[in-house]
């Protein structure tokens, strides 16, 4: 039902241009960001984006094993929004994922490795994310900014696609591939990531970072903070209905 919901948003008319400002825009999150975490699980994510955006164009879209045990899917891509004037990277969630959640399966959390930026983040999580970005995400990432240079980096997703978002946008400031005052990051239903060092080193990266939530979502609260050392980055958003 939450992804009928979702994906629903993909149809909706377009809205107006956000700008670089830490302050928190409800209309960039739900007119722009969850569209596009949305449009990650559409099989045809152009369309989503035609839908809903001005002289958008979809550079790829990836599908990577990112569980080798469950043979799970990970899935995302990378566009263009022209009327924007915006480069997007967008992760989508697994049901894999959603299913250990549900099994209170704590093996997710239970393997740090450290991170670019600073501090540990949860090894499927590092994995996942490296296995996309290395799979032909980052190619095509810098292929759009060697395209447009003066553009803004968007990056989302949701549930799993949103930890890897969090990853993404602190991997391409720390490696300099955009400055951060140019990379937006709003994520939906992202489970703590990573540790205490990591959440500060995030925080002090990233000018403009926002995870919406919904209080009957468990994701976000997982896995809590007493039990594995896990602890969110900023700002924390209640999510809309």
């Amino acid at each position: 039902m939450r992804l009928l919901l979702t994906l629903t948003l993909c149809i909706l008319v377009d809205a107006a241009p956000s700008t670089i400002d830490a302050t928190y825009s409800d209309d960039v999150a739900r007119n722009k960001m969850l569209p596009l975490a949305s449009a990650a699980y559409a099989k045809a994510p152009q369309n989503c984006l035609t839908n809903k955006f001005t002289n958008a164009v979809l550079k790829r879209q990836l599908n990577v094993k990112c569980d080798s045990f469950r043979s799970d899917i990970c899935s995302g891509y990378t566009a263009v929004l022209n009327g924007d004037k915006a480069i997007v990277v967008s992760f989508r969630g697994t049901d894999g994922f959603l299913q250990l959640m549900e099994e209170a399966d704590k093996s997710v959390f239970k393997s740090q490795v450290s991170w670019i930026a600073g501090g540990k983040v949860s090894k499927y999580f590092n994995d996942a994310f490296m296995d996309m970005w290395n799979g032909g995400m980052k190619d095509d990432f810098n292929t759009l900014r060697q395209q447009y240079p003066g553009y803004q980096v968007w990056v989302t997703g949701h549930s799993l696609g949103g930890a890897m978002a969090s990853l993404a946008a602190s991997y391409i400031v720390a490696s300099k591939l955009a400055p951060a005052a140019s990379v937006e990051l709003v994520t939906f239903g992202q489970p703590r990531t990573g540790n205490k060092d990591f959440s500060a080193a995030h925080d002090n990266q990233m000018a403009y970072s926002f995870r919406v939530t919904h209080w009957r979502d468990m994701v976000p609260h997982v896995p809590l903070e007493d039990m594995e050392g896990y602890y969110h980055h900023k700002y924390e958003v209640s999510s809309f209905g």
